[in-house]
């Protein structure tokens, strides 16, 4: 009985070591990086708004090879709504896209729907309007989910894996939860959190604030 009862204590003195081994390796702090409404383009869209032959020019690196570009156009709602100086990201992609807020949506008369960046089928129309042109996509303005991008080894501390979904908390005096918050992995990718504008004021957080991974 003695011996019975010495192997159980055992027993759950290792699965608890081990479920709070796990739980403290789920626990991430996150830089978080607020996203302005931008627009990826197709070199032959870029070429459309700013002339045969033309490219784009490098303001800034961001993370994954991509970068924040000099050039900037218009974007237009279906209500003749628009909004100037929207920054442009390179390098040019296969199909353009229009990154907006929620607020931004409104704004512009347009029904984005929340989607990863990428996945534009059935989304919503918009015009954009350039130097030496305007283009009309019949699909591609979206409201771009909430996500944390990370490397294999940070991913692999947290117990996490590309396409899973976590809950992230902000903490300050307007504290916040969020769910369903995507994980995105690879080598290319610095930690960070990405969150629209519509988020970041709602939650007073500013660019470079911090958040935590807790579920």
């Amino acid at each position: 009985m003695d011996s019975y009862s010495n192997v159980e204590q055992i027993t759950r003195m290792v699965l608890e070591a081990l479920n709070a081994s796990q739980g403290e390796a789920q626990k991430m702090s996150v830089p978080v990086g607020v996203s302005a409404r931008h627009i990826h383009l197709s070199q032959a869209d870029v070429e459309r708004l700013f002339g045969p032959g033309y490219q784009l020019t490098k303001k800034k690196d961001l993370m994954g090879g991509q970068f924040a570009a000099n050039e900037q156009c218009t974007i237009v709602g279906l209500k003749l709504r628009a909004i100037e100086n929207v920054r442009i990201l390179g390098p040019v992609r296969k199909q353009s896209q229009v990154e907006i807020s929620a607020t931004d949506a409104r704004t512009l008369g347009v029904n984005a729907p929340l989607r990863e960046s990428g996945n534009l089928k059935g989304s919503a129309p918009i015009a954009l309007v350039g130097p030496k042109g305007a283009i009309y996509l019949e699909e591609g303005c979206i409201v771009a989910a909430r996500h944390i991008h990370m490397k294999p080894s940070e991913a692999q501390v947290a117990g996490l894996k590309d396409g899973d979904y976590v809950t992230v908390k902000m903490g300050n005096e307007r504290g916040a939860v969020l769910d369903k918050v995507k994980i995105r992995v690879d080598q290319s990718f610095d930690l960070e959190m990405h969150i629209d504008t519509d988020e970041a004021n709602a939650c007073q957080i500013r660019q470079g604030d911090t958040a935590d991974i807790i579920l």
